[in-house]
């Protein structure tokens, strides 16, 4: 088999034949992973080598069975196969010998390639900012698609004589098995069917992001063995002779037990850097239990730019790992809602879309005219048992203070957690409660309408009256949110609340400790006094280990509000200021309900004391910029204030706690203490919690939205008045997704993947040396290798 395997490199790479194929492979593939804009890795921005493996394939269509063509046709053709028999050499041998060599000279034609790593390595941000163990796992993929290809091609070389019949051939069956079984999966709509997997693309593209599956090995190794096993069925039938029973029977007996086995049991190997493609217990768990199947339909399909193809295909990849888990009860498709539609009938899709919670968003697209406007969905619907969830795939898009590749980077770490928390909330048999409380003068349904309605897709949201409700019924609820009440809480209601923590309960409070208010301002002539309201919490949350004190903060990172600054031609002249108390919350904790979320917008919040309780971890979610001050109360507020420009020095402080977590097992509040004369329910007192938690937030308006003059609500976390978002939307869905879910789930969005970009500024001022460098430098390669090989051979046989 040696011997086959050295006389067939020799004669290939003594040929000008080789080396033209080749060298036309590396032109074509320079030309679009550094020229042609649309593939550029120049233009993508991202320093990494997705172009190439994604290019390569169609490239290798062509490659291949150029190089393999010639392997049997040829003998066959010049009659120097008989002679071949006549050597101490068995049928299965000259096969192996013909398919490795083919194997190496795609090897061959892959290691000039390796002058786009070393580019792509100098041009990173930092220098060097490139995955390498993506990069070799991708390789691995490629290497595992050319050795399908040449097997295909050395079967294609066995059936003609003629060389030309066996290229064509094999670039038909190449493409057939490459993309065939999607077109015909497509085409028959049978994408639920399983036909996909019968081809290499599905295969191929999950090996080439980095991530080896030994499902897709035993793919490749079986696609190959079937392919060899035709090649040598061929021949013998050529040469009239017949296969082994045996080994027939055995070969089959071994290719069905690696597919059975690989396909109950299963590992993957994830080389990239951060195992940006390992799938967490937490999902696996949720796509191992799906009883009924899960359809997942994309949105974000046809002509993108760089940032929304990464983001396109990682929410492939995220759906394709979750897949592999679901016992194939997860399907999905990518589809474009506005394709081959009118105007009127893209207006009517779009109405449609945003009804059931798919938002649309403008896109730029560089057109030969210029720049145009284009109308994508990045987002998802999640579907099971009739019902339907909608999954944003941009996340926290507005952050204030990150860049886009930043805000898009952020979003794709976020797709697992997005995804698994979806496919739980639509499978699961009912929607955990969320109770408000009511009777207490609390938040408005106007105020908390977009609170409530955000929170409804994965829960049944509802108000709750301490007062009248049934303990039994209180227990049913998952958490209770105490919404900034303005009357004293009685020793009744703080009975229910404290045994409802007793028993395992959560609770939400966010509490105004200090009346004060913008409108009552602006209503008394510009002033009022800010003074201490009575809620008669303090002794309760002081048990479970916080104070909330009678103060208010002023913070020079803060939102504006309007106000009018005098009249010019009877019109009112309204001009935008900094209101320092009104905070701008920038998360810095890690903690996964507020990581990556935009600013928190809040109205007169006051600071928080943690105290030393027994059995509480205490962890802070928010706090003040560093350039704040503390206000105690009574306090004269005025409009008048705005004026003034503050003095930095007088705004220097350690930032102040507004929000923190409490979880462990809490003390009763009524421990030692009678019940409430007025409870009519016989309810055991518990002097200690289960192992519970609750959060505590010093601003009762941090979940109201704004209302419009004409009575209808803004969305949660949207100023009006400057037009901006905040996270305060996100802050609430994951607070609630944290204290109903006891999995774990929401700890996925402390997934972290490293942003590589390319120096855009080099990338501009050296696009043209790159572009010939990685064009011209691998076709040097091959011209210095060939003069070598021929200087050798030409010495060796002189003599």
């Amino acid at each position: 088999m040696y011997s086959i395997l050295k006389k067939e490199i020799t004669s290939y790479l003594s040929s000008l034949v080789a080396y033209v194929t080749i060298g036309v492979f590396l032109l074509v593939l320079g030309l679009f992973l550094w020229v042609f804009p649309d593939s550029s890795l120049l233009d993508y921005g991202y320093a990494g080598l997705d172009s190439l493996f994604s290019t390569a394939p169609y490239l290798f269509m062509f490659l291949i069975p150029a190089i393999t063509m010639r392997s049997l046709a040829e003998e066959r053709k010049e009659g120097t196969f008989e002679l071949l028999l006549t050597r101490p050499l068995t049928d299965l041998q000259i096969v192996l010998g013909k398919y490795l060599a083919a194997v190496l000279l795609v090897l061959f034609a892959l290691v000039p390639t390796l002058t786009y790593y070393y580019s792509v390595y100098v041009l990173g941000t930092p220098q060097g900012n490139i995955d390498t163990g993506a990069v070799i796992g991708s390789y691995i993929g490629l290497f595992l698609l050319g050795a399908a290809f040449a097997a295909i091609g050395l079967f294609a070389s066995s059936v003609t004589k003629n060389q030309i019949i066996a290229f064509t051939i094999a670039v038909f069956l190449c493409f057939f098995f490459y993309s065939g079984f999607d077109s015909l999966s497509g085409l028959l709509s049978l994408q639920s069917s399983g036909i996909q997997s019968l081809g290499i693309t599905e295969h191929y593209q999950s090996v080439s992001r980095g991530v080896l599956d030994t499902r897709d090995l035993a793919y490749f190794i079986v696609l190959i063995a079937i392919f060899i096993w035709l090649t040598l069925f061929v021949l013998l039938k050529q040469q009239q002779k017949a296969l082994n029973k045996y080994i027939t029977l055995g070969g089959v007996g071994i290719v069905l037990c690696v597919t059975i086995f690989t396909s109950l049991a299963f590992t993957r190997i994830d080389f990239t850097a951060e195992k940006r493609y390992t799938i967490s217990p937490i999902s696996r768990q949720v796509l191992d239990s799906l009883s009924k199947p899960v359809k997942v339909t994309v949105y974000l399909q046809g002509d993108l730019t760089g940032g929304m193809k990464r983001l396109q295909r990682a929410t492939n990849d995220i759906l394709s790992d979750l897949q592999a888990y679901s016992h194939r009860k997860l399907q999905f498709e990518f589809v474009d809602p506005l394709k081959g539609l009118s105007t009127e009938q893209q207006n009517q899709a779009i109405q449609d879309l945003q009804s059931r919670g798919i938002e649309p968003t403008a896109l730029s697209v560089k057109t030969d005219d210029g720049l145009s406007q284009k109308t994508i969905f990045p987002a998802a619907m999640v579907s099971a048992n009739g019902k339907d969830i909608p999954v944003k795939l941009l996340y926290a898009q507005n952050q204030m203070r990150l860049s886009a590749d930043e805000q898009l980077n952020n979003s794709i770490q976020n797709l697992e957690y997005a995804f698994t928390s979806a496919i739980k909330k639509v499978t699961r048999g009912g929607k955990p409660q969320i109770g408000f409380t009511a009777g207490h003068y609390e938040l408005t349904d106007l105020q908390l309408n977009d609170a409530m309605k955000s929170l409804s897709d994965g829960f049944e949201v509802g108000r709750v009256d301490l007062k009248n409700i049934p303990f039994d019924s209180l227990l049913k609820i998952k958490l209770i949110v105490v919404a900034k009440p303005e009357k004293p809480f009685t020793e009744l209601e703080k009975f229910k609340l404290d045994q409802y923590l007793m028993r395992g309960g959560r609770v939400l409070w966010t509490i105004d400790q200090v009346s004060a208010e913008l409108d009552s301002l602006r209503g008394r002539g510009g002033d009022q006094l800010a003074f201490g309201k009575q809620l008669n919490l303090d002794d309760q949350l002081f048990v479970y280990g916080i104070r909330i004190n009678y103060d208010l903060i002023a913070d020079m990172s803060c939102a504006q509000i309007p106000l009018s600054t005098g009249n010019i031609g009877g019109q009112a002249q309204i001009q935008l200021v900094p209101w320092l108390f009104y905070p701008i919350f920038i998360p810095l904790s890690k903690h996964p309900v507020v990581k990556n979320l935009d600013g928190i917008y809040s109205e007169f919040p006051s600071t928080i004391d943690i105290l030393d309780t027994k059995g509480v971890e205490k962890t802070v979610l928010l706090a003040t910029s560093p350039y704040n001050k503390k206000m105690s109360v009574p306090h004269m507020l005025s409009l008048q204030a705005v004026e003034q420009v503050p003095e930095p020095k007088d705004f220097q402080g350690i930032p102040k706690t507004t929000a923190v977590l409490l979880e462990g097992k809490f003390a009763s509040d009524f421990k030692n203490r009678p019940v409430p004369a007025d409870l009519k329910e016989k309810i055991a007192i518990q002097d200690e919690s289960k192992p519970t938690k609750m959060i505590v937030i010093s601003d009762g308006d941090i979940f109201k939205n704004q209302v419009a003059a004409d009575g209808s609500p803004y969305p949660l976390g949207y100023d009006h008045y400057t037009q901006q978002n905040f996270g305060n939307k996100n802050l609430l869905l994951n607070i609630a997704d944290y204290m109903t879910d006891d999995s774990g789930l929401i700890t996925l969005r402390n997934k972290e993947i490293k942003l590589r970009l390319l120096n855009r500024a080099r990338v501009r001022g050296e696009k043209l040396y790159w572009q010939v460098i990685n064009t011209v430098i691998p076709l040097l390669l091959v011209l210095i290798f060939a003069i070598f090989q021929h200087y050798i051979r030409k010495r060796r046989y002189a003599h």
